[in-house]
């Protein structure tokens, strides 16, 4: 699995209410651990027992570290600047979060894609953050037979481009387009969640929708993100999409049942579960 896209640093705060405006508050519990899109879904994936390669920029300040908490994902880095650093303050009661964070800006993607790359890998997750990569990835990805799948968490400009090249959209709730525009713009099969709502799905005239365990939530923080590297490791398993969509609702809700401190490890002991 090859997943390309934005890895962030993210300090994780715990508080019993989110504070008001110019309001100080002391949090519950801290902790320092990579984020990020295609970072948290390839750590997803590693948990599950599938190859993650990460391709992302991590060449900043902060790369170390990144790279050190990241194993056994194996990160290529390509850009200049990143990390970005990420303040998340979680709400203990339900999990609820909020996030600043400069994303890949100013981390700018100054290489290209390495060589063998997209040609070893089963599947291509792409982000959308570091445009040029994801673009240049799902290009080689199209030409190889290689499944793109796409985490639309918001517009962005190269999606113009990468969106003819996806196979599968995974589209957050406020994702911008609707089902059928994504559709239209070449994209096979497209996913929807919902939050704590059913996951819907359309593909060749078809519909359908799983619902969403219930569970009691810790940490809400980058559960789509695991989320998005679940469907793709079913994508590369060959699952049916009922059953691939499925399987993501169950990791996402390992996910958000445990705090950033401890999801990856959790994950792992679920997958070993089963």
């Amino acid at each position: 699995m090859l997943c390309v896209g934005l890895t962030t640093v993210d300090v994780s705060q715990v508080v019993a209410e989110f504070p008001a405006p110019g309001q100080k508050v002391q949090s519950l519990g801290v902790h320092l651990a990579p984020g990020g899109p295609a970072a948290n879904a390839a750590r997803a994936v590693a948990a599950l027992g599938h190859r993650a390669v990460l391709l992302t920029a991590v060449d900043g300040e902060l790369g170390g570290f990144a790279r050190e908490r990241l194993r056994p994902v194996e990160v290529h880095s390509v850009g200049a600047g990143g990390p970005a650093l990420s303040m998340v303050v979680v709400r203990e009661r339900d999990g609820e979060r909020t996030v600043v964070s400069r994303n890949a800006a100013g981390a700018g993607a100054a290489g290209e894609v390495p060589a063998g790359l997209v040609e070893a890998a089963d599947v291509v997750l792409v982000d959308g953050h570091h445009g040029r990569l994801a673009l240049e990835a799902a290009r080689r990805a199209r030409r190889r037979g290689v499944p793109v799948v796409l985490d639309a968490g918001s517009w962005k400009p190269v999606l113009d481009d990468l969106l003819p090249l996806v196979d599968v959209a995974a589209c957050a709730e406020g994702f911008e387009l609707s089902e059928r525009e994504v559709h239209d713009r070449g994209v096979p099969l497209v996913v929807r969640t919902h939050g704590p709502r059913p996951v819907t799905w359309s593909r060749g005239g078809a519909v359908g929708s799983q619902p969403v365990p219930v569970v009691e939530v810790r940490d809400t923080n980058g559960a789509g993100d695991a989320w998005h590297g679940a469907l793709a490791v079913a994508v590369a398993r060959g699952d049916d999409v009922a059953d691939a969509v499925a399987w993501a609702n169950e990791v996402a809700a390992v996910r958000v049942r445990h705090n950033a401190w401890d999801w990856v490890e959790e994950l792992g002991r679920w997958r070993d579960r089963r």
